[in-house]
């Protein structure tokens, strides 16, 4: 018969370890322990704390900014996971000194840092300046929509919520109906049609506590916009990954080591979140010693999504070399014009027949003694508004009479839809101004302006990537901005801790 070594899960094994020695020199951990001991000033926490004289001795907010930090960079965002890190990992032990602090208090930690964050973001920018990890000459601006914790079903404009509260009520009181002819069914059905009341209750509150006195939400055109009623800061967006609830996450990275200089997250689209950028990132860079003239002169790039007027005057008025195409930049690119080939892969696909493209101003001729256009048809487009604003230009405004349109044989190529009653014709107004996206378009077109947009790819992009997908900081866990803008930052933070840890040498 075989013989076994004796099994008893009773007995007591002392294992000598030291925490010390558990943060290995060369490490991420030991960086980011010499980081908050050495580097830090926290000092910033003590406000927090009114403990002194009355109350339980507290957690030292070193120990938790420690463990979250490692915990984000090994793609753990979840309290609840971070807390058992320190119960059973020797790495996090050794970060807590052994005082394994709970789900709650890193929670709550997280999310009450709003004035703290800040300062310490500016002090690991600091430390990448002293080892020289800043260019400071090349900048890239991009954005990342990040779901945040909330689902898309408790969205809706103030009128679809109200139709949604209206029909869980319905539901309720069938569900309730269901559980009194329930009782005396078995307890397991009992219980499943109690939990399923209880479930229905709890929504149609959260929605009738939502709508009392709510307004409707209102978007930078002043249309109603989606509400959500668990977290209305946050926002329907389309992504490559299709439409997410949640909230616009930007960086700008400096193009040296790709170190993120300002980070924030948004409730709006890109083109509108530029200048607070660079506001956030001057205030950075002021705390580190830079002047605030600092961006006078550098290159900066972003893409499509932030070309607007009000960009662009943001980036003249702050003296920056920006490079920010329109959204029909590649069509105007010699080195794109096969670029339809290869839409559908290199075999591509049948398609069917494009649709003819409706004529252009270029087929209208203006009768200059009339002070009319005319049409391919003949027919008169007379002067319906003169310089009406659109977006950035000015124009005047041409249409064609409804009787003329509606018998003309070349209806279906002059429209392009076939509900619209007349053409319109649209001419651009020559106000003797300079145009700021007409001067960008020739700057994005010129050989030198090519060859730096190109730069922005491999800047920006993989800052995202290494955040997003390699550490898995993919979604957000609080809700509400403020304590969003503290997690991305802390995302951000973490990215910056890893170049210290690559590139440099704490000491």
């Amino acid at each position: 018969m075989a013989k076994f070594k004796p099994l008893n899960e009773n007995q007591l094994v002392m294992l000598p370890i030291s925490l010390h020695d558990q943060l290995v020199e060369g490490t991420l951990e030991h960086t980011i322990s010499e980081l908050v001991e050495k580097h830090l000033d926290l000092s910033v926490f003590d406000a927090r704390y009114k403990n002194d004289e009355t109350g339980a001795a507290a957690i030292h907010p070193k120990i938790l900014l420690k463990v979250i930090l490692l915990a984000y960079a090994r793609g753990m965002i979840s309290s609840r996971q971070i807390e058992r890190a320190c119960q059973e990992n020797i790495i996090f032990i050794a970060l807590s000194y052994g005082h394994a602090p709970d789900h709650s208090t890193i929670a709550q930690f997280i999310s009450s840092m709003q004035s703290e964050v800040q300062s310490i973001f500016s002090n690991t920018l600091l430390v990448c300046e002293e080892l020289g990890l800043l260019e400071g000459t090349h900048f890239s601006l991009d954005g990342v929509k990040l779901s945040a914790n909330v689902s898309k079903e408790w969205s809706g404009s103030i009128d679809e919520l109200k139709h949604k509260r209206d029909k869980l009520q319905e539901k309720l009181q069938r569900v309730i109906a269901e559980h009194t002819q329930a009782d005396k069914q078995p307890e397991v059905v009992v219980a499943r049609q109690m939990k399923r009341e209880r479930r229905f209750q709890l929504q149609v509150e959260r929605l009738n506590d939502f709508l009392k006195d709510r307004e409707p939400k209102r978007g930078s055109n002043g249309k109603e916009i989606q509400s959500n009623a668990v977290d209305n800061e946050s926002v329907k967006s389309p992504s490559s990954h299709g439409v997410v609830q949640g909230y616009n996450a930007q960086a700008l990275v400096d193009s040296k080591h790709q170190v993120i200089l300002a980070a924030e997250a948004f409730a709006s689209q890109d083109h509108e979140n530029l200048k607070p950028m660079l506001d956030d990132a001057k205030k950075n860079l002021v705390a580190i010693g830079k002047e605030p003239t600092f961006f006078e002169g550098k290159e900066l790039t972003a893409d499509s999504n932030y070309h607007s007027l009000n960009s662009l005057t943001v980036c003249k008025d702050e003296k920056l070399d920006a490079y920010i195409p329109d959204i029909q930049f590649r069509k105007r690119d010699p080195r794109f014009a096969d670029q339809a080939h290869f839409k559908d892969g290199v075999h591509g696909r049948q398609r069917p027949d494009p649709k003819p493209s409706p004529f252009t101003v270029a087929d209208f001729s203006f009768d200059a003694a009339r002070q009319v256009y005319l049409c391919p048809q003949g027919k008169e487009l007379s002067c319906h508004a003169r310089n009406q604003t659109n977006r950035h230009r000015t124009y005047d405004v041409y249409h064609a009479r409804v009787e003329d349109c509606a018998s003309c044989p070349l209806r279906a190529h002059c429209l392009s839809k076939a509900d619209t009653s007349r053409r319109y014709l649209s001419i651009q107004v020559d106000t003797q101004q300079p145009n700021l996206i007409d001067e960008m378009k020739a700057k994005i077109d010129s050989e030198q302006g090519k060859r730096i947009y190109a730069r922005r790819l491999a800047i920006v992009e993989p800052v995202f990537a290494n955040i997003c997908v390699q550490k898995r900081m993919h979604r957000f866990t609080l809700r509400s901005k403020r304590k969003v803008d503290v997690q991305w930052r802390l995302f951000a933070l973490v990215h910056n801790i890893a170049k210290i840890h690559m590139f440099g040498a704490l000491t």
